[in-house]
């Protein structure tokens, strides 16, 4: 029996066709009126999504010991993705894009500051139009022409320095809905978050998390460790009802998947970037490396850059700097946890700059000898890659997403990594780049040289054209599975016979 297309509220026409296709805008609102296009449904049972499994080029995860692909995780998945020209295909159409970033990267100086401004940066040069939503402390009138929409926070309970906001007051809904956005894009985990996923469902638009902080790493450092386990159920409660999960590193993606977070073909990775021009060895001062030796420039120099915070493992370079007593140490950086570790230092060759930024934080870099990394925890550590990409030889730990910074391959190369916790290793590697002054320079000529293939405009062409692309296409696949079952009872009870056209024969 033919049917005619029925209505059922302004954003949603129901029509029977034979069409196993599904077209849609990105957009459908439910606050705002637009002119829709159909989503079309087949007649029969048959199911309304069929092609080949699409191919992907595997992410690999570099150990010592075997070589571990996200394709091979994927094995027991059997949910199906985007067929391979919707991730190639080239959006040129621009798109309004909605993100929420807590805490502000205009303000919080944190790994992914550098990564979500040069996003924005690189998405308004393409043309996209774009609100970020972020905690009011510090939000600049303007960015690269974004609109920004700050939002009233609060301090992290068991962080102090960390403002959260939940960013779902009437203002920030209207704020959204006024500015229409094709997609959301959210940082996670965090307050903001809930608020940003609770707004793209009003909104009927697709929501994209990128996951920045192992924070079920961090949780027994902090408080109790029982948290854990319901931090892990917040994390699934999140990325399962985001439509893609983006993530910094390939071993972050692996703890993901291995805790079942969400599908595994819903988790790709924003690849790693890093400002080559900012972060470069022409940047070395004869001046700065004074201040960062406390006046002893002609002594070897160890540089650690970063947030000061007890996860990051720094009282593990008190030991190395005990058994290297002629090599002076600076921490370029603040955090909860500087007061305990200039008490730590006491009467140690250190020296604390706290936060340095622009060309005082490129000659930083630039000025040392080595830069060293103990970090258990970091999901990607764009650091290490400033201090590749400012020539600086790289000793860090086996541990986190620095591996795919410096894969095993690349190893005694590019830079070094020590087994975590074991200082035997580490002095092994740091200590004959500190005195070695040639080897020192061709490992931090072939980092400087690896790090250039790294660019952030690619990473950011990548999410705008296939990520966000993939992330609309699962949505579009969800909303209409959940169709289906009003589909069936506008067919079933409200049939409408369609007025056949007669021929002049009939007449």
């Amino acid at each position: 029996m033919l049917t005619s297309p029925i209505s059922l509220n302004p954003s949603i026409y129901l029509p029977s066709s034979s069409s196993s296709s599904i077209v849609t805008t990105s957009r459908i609102s439910c606050f705002y009126a637009f002119t829709p296009k159909p989503i079309s449904f087949p007649p029969s049972k048959t199911r309304s999504f069929h092609h080949e499994r699409r191919t992907t080029t595997p992410i690999t995860l570099s150990s010592s010991k075997n070589q571990v692909s996200i394709e091979e995780l994927k094995k027991d998945d059997d949910e199906e993705g985007p067929p391979s020209q919707v991730e190639s295909e080239v959006t040129s159409k621009p798109r309004r894009i909605a993100l929420f970033v807590e805490p502000s990267p205009f303000a919080y100086v944190s790994g992914y500051k550098n990564r979500f401004q040069n996003f924005i940066k690189y998405l308004r040069e393409m043309g996209d139009e774009v609100m970020v939503v972020t905690t009011h402390e510090g939000v600049p009138q303007e960015f690269h022409g974004a609109k920004l929409v700050g939002s009233r926070s609060f301090p992290c309970p068991w962080y102090q320095n960390v403002p959260l906001s939940l960013a779902l007051s009437p203002r920030i809904i209207n704020e959204v809905k006024q500015f229409k956005p094709d997609i959301i894009h959210a940082s996670s985990p965090g307050i903001m978050v809930f608020g940003a996923l609770a707004i793209a469902k009003m909104l009927c638009v697709p929501i994209v998390m990128s996951y920045h902080t192992h924070v079920p790493v961090y949780i027994p450092r902090y408080t109790f460790s029982w948290l854990v386990k319901p931090m892990w159920l917040v994390i699934k409660f999140l990325h399962r009802a985001a439509d893609l999960t983006l993530v910094p590193s390939a071993a972050i993606a692996k703890d993901l998947r291995q805790a079942r977070v969400t599908a595994a073909n819903k988790i790709r990775l924003w690849n790693k970037g890093v400002d080559s021009e900012s972060f470069n060895p022409i940047f070395r001062s004869q001046e700065m490396r004074i201040r960062l030796t406390n006046g002893e420039p002609d002594r070897p120099l160890i540089v650690h850059v970063g947030r000061l915070g007890v996860e990051k493992s720094l009282d593990f370079l008190k030991s190395v700097m005990e058994k290297i007593p002629e090599a002076r140490i600076a921490f370029i950086g603040d955090g909860p946890y500087r007061e305990d570790l200039e008490k730590l230092f006491v009467g140690m060759p250190a020296v604390f700059t706290g936060m340095l930024q622009g060309d005082e934080l490129s000659q930083a870099y630039a000025s040392g000898d080595v830069f060293v990394m103990p970090s258990e925890s970091e999901t990607l550590g764009l650091v290490v890659l400033e201090a590749m990409s400012s020539g600086l030889p790289v000793v860090a730990a086996r541990a986190g997403g620095i591996p795919d910074i410096i894969p095993e391959e690349q190893e005694g190369k590019t830079g070094y990594l020590y087994t975590p916790g074991d200082l035997d290793d580490c002095l092994n590697k740091l200590v004959p780049l500190l005195h070695d002054t040639k080897l020192r320079e061709n490992i931090g000529q072939a980092a400087r040289v690896e790090v250039e293939k790294f660019d952030w405009r690619a990473a950011t062409k990548m999410i705008r054209n296939q990520q966000y692309n993939a992330a609309i296409w699962f949505w579009r696949k969800k909303r209409a599975q959940l169709l289906k079952p009003v589909q069936w009872v506008a067919k079933t009870f409200f049939p409408i016979q369609r007025h056949r056209k007669l021929t002049a024969g009939e007449l």
